[in-house]
């Protein structure tokens, strides 16, 4: 289809509802794809619409009551575009609006009393003025009758941008569903508040997570603390929908930017990931805070967390290890002289004990492995942290909330300390923290009383923001989701979960047709503060192209053997 050539014209509409659109009788309403990005060209501004939804018409009710045989091509012909004739609906969603009026010439060849501006060379319509133009929220519709245009290139470029682009930090994510040019998001803004990744099981979120690690890094937007629970991003893992084929690792494709840490030394040694560090914590490092969030998983009561405040309290930090240690007699006689009920320590001890099973857990650590792992942050390195077989959900939360907590406590430091001094040396190097499974830390019931929740309420205050990466978007507190600042979501299907994701948003209406639209691979809706306005995309192949793009040498093929077994150990590793 010309892109010059206008696809319908407007008929009706609202601000609030959209815009209503009668397609011309040589369009196809088949060529028409929720998603699309349109422009409409009114009057005075243009506008830059997603297709929201697509409707058949007919001018009168008796075609409809007694349709044409479907035999009978020629009586359907005739009736196309006159009797029948396509709709369909665009939310309008960013506007130009001209600072001068000059008469331009439109891709029909006829004159408009319109401009519309070049943007770096680049323009849709070429004026025969030179002005200044931006991006503008929508806060008008065009007038009756106006034209429907498919957007090109530049239209793209005007809205997203380019990968380039000297004066922005861009890095392209995908590409729309019918043209053949990058959508960016703009990672300076994107790293400024924390952001989501959705979608159901089996709609690459890992995928789109390593693209979005791999753009951060590759363009020093922030440094990154991945807590990587299947071991999905350090080092090469097995290809979405894929059984004998591998990607590759960030520690792969960054080897000098970026660190591997490990809860499990041997799979993490068997699975032939290079220079990883072994990770252990002491249960001197656990305070009453760490083992609340997990009071779920070792099934602790309130009372036994009670008792634990009471035994932190009077016995320090090692209070973990002196209660395994005590009889039920040492714990009648401490009860004796303290506030603390004896079956309730009882259970808490017994309950306990389970993280004695954990393999990265000491009594006393040679080294302070979380302030190595600071240590690496502040020298400007990605560190990545690897679970192996340790990957279940008591050992997840507990690691990520026990080192989350600590850094963050590092980060209000740094940050009190820069804007005391105001002194740029001292400013922080923003962090961005990936955590899976985030319902389990950000669930109504125990945000207000996590790190996680904490930080997503900061919004950037002190340089720490959250990447959360999740299947149950409805599982997630709705003041958090509501400091989303980017969300970028493959398909969902539970109404919850699309309600969850347009928390916050306006003209959500419009949107959930689209997200409920999407293929259940390779595409995603994008909204939020690091792109202008929403756009769905086919996301960007994560290949050996890629590879190359973020300055990578030659990816090392395998055998389809070899790669098989190497998912196999990966898969006996993680339990599957």
């Amino acid at each position: 289809m010309n892109s010059g050539q206008p696809l319908g014209s407007v008929i009706e509409g609202s601000l609030t509802g959209g815009l209503e659109v009668r397609l011309h009788p040589d369009i196809s309403v088949e060529d028409m794809r929720v998603g699309k990005f349109l422009v409409v060209q009114g009057m005075r501004s243009r506008f830059f619409c997603m297709l929201t939804d697509v409707a058949l018409g007919a001018a009168n009710a008796r075609i409809v009551a007694s349709p044409p045989s479907w035999e009978d091509t020629f009586l359907r012909e005739v009736l196309a575009g006159s009797g029948t004739y396509g709709m369909v609906n665009l939310a309008p969603m960013l506007m130009f609006t001209p600072e001068s009026q000059e008469s331009f010439s439109s891709p029909n060849g006829k004159s408009v009393n319109s401009f519309v501006p070049s943007f770096n060379g680049l323009a849709s319509f070429q004026p025969q003025t030179s002005t200044t133009m931006e991006l503008l929220p929508v806060k008008t519709i065009p007038s009756h009758f106006s034209q429907v245009y498919d957007a090109n290139e530049d239209d793209f470029r005007r809205v997203f941008g380019w990968e380039d682009d000297p004066h922005r930090n861009n890095f392209s994510i995908g590409k729309p569903l019918d043209m053949d040019v990058p959508i960016c998001i703009d990672l300076n803004r994107f790293v400024e508040r924390s952001n989501g990744v959705f979608g159901k099981s089996g709609t690459g979120k890992s995928f789109l997570t390593r693209l979005l690690l791999a753009g951060i890094i590759r363009k020093n937007a922030a440094v990154n603390l991945i807590f990587d629970m299947h071991s999905e991003y350090g080092w090469e893992a097995v290809a979405e929908g894929k059984e004998v084929n591998t990607v590759k690792g960030l520690k792969q494709l960054f080897p000098g930017k970026v660190e591997v840490y490990t809860l499990d030394p041997e799979s993490t040694k068997r699975r032939g990931v290079r220079d990883a560090q072994e990770l252990y914590l002491s249960y001197e490092q656990i305070e009453v805070e760490d083992i609340k969030l997990c009071g779920r998983d070792l099934g602790l009561s309130e009372a036994a967390l009670d008792n634990a405040n009471i035994l932190c309290n009077e016995l320090g930090k090692s209070w973990i290890p002196q209660l395994f240690n005590m009889t039920s007699e040492d714990i009648k006689i401490f009860c004796d002289d303290k506030p603390g009920h004896p079956g309730s320590i009882t259970s808490l001890q017994r309950k306990l004990l389970r993280l004695d099973s954990l393999k990265y857990m000491r009594a006393v650590c040679p080294q302070n492995y979380i302030n190595k792992i600071l240590q690496s942050l502040e020298a400007g390195k990605n560190v990545v942290i690897e679970f192996g077989s340790q990957s279940n959900m008591l050992s997840y939360m507990l690691v990520t909330n026990m080192i989350t907590r600590r850094i963050h406590e590092h980060y209000v430091k740094r940050a009190d300390r820069f804007l005391q001094s105001k002194n740029p040396l001292d400013r922080p190097t923003p962090l961005m923290i990936t955590i899976e499974e985030a319902h389990r830390f950000l669930d109504p019931g125990v945000v207000q009383s996590t790190i996680f929740g904490t930080i997503a309420r900061e919004l950037r205050k002190y340089f720490v923001t959250l990447l959360v990466v999740d299947q149950r978007p409805s599982g997630i507190d709705n003041e958090v989701m509501s400091q989303i600042g980017t969300r970028i979501t493959a398909l969902l299907n539970d109404e919850k979960d699309i309600d969850a994701i347009f928390t916050g948003v306006s003209g959500a209406g419009a949107l959930r047709s689209v997200l409920a639209k999407l293929d259940s691979k390779q595409q995603a809706l994008i909204l939020g503060h690091a792109v202008p306005m929403p756009v769905v995309v086919r996301t960007r192949p994560y290949d050996s192209v890629f590879y190359t793009e973020m300055g990578d040498q030659a990816w090392e093929e395998k055998s389809d053997a070899e790669v098989f077994a190497a998912a196999e150990l990966a898969k006996a590793d993680l339990g599957f």
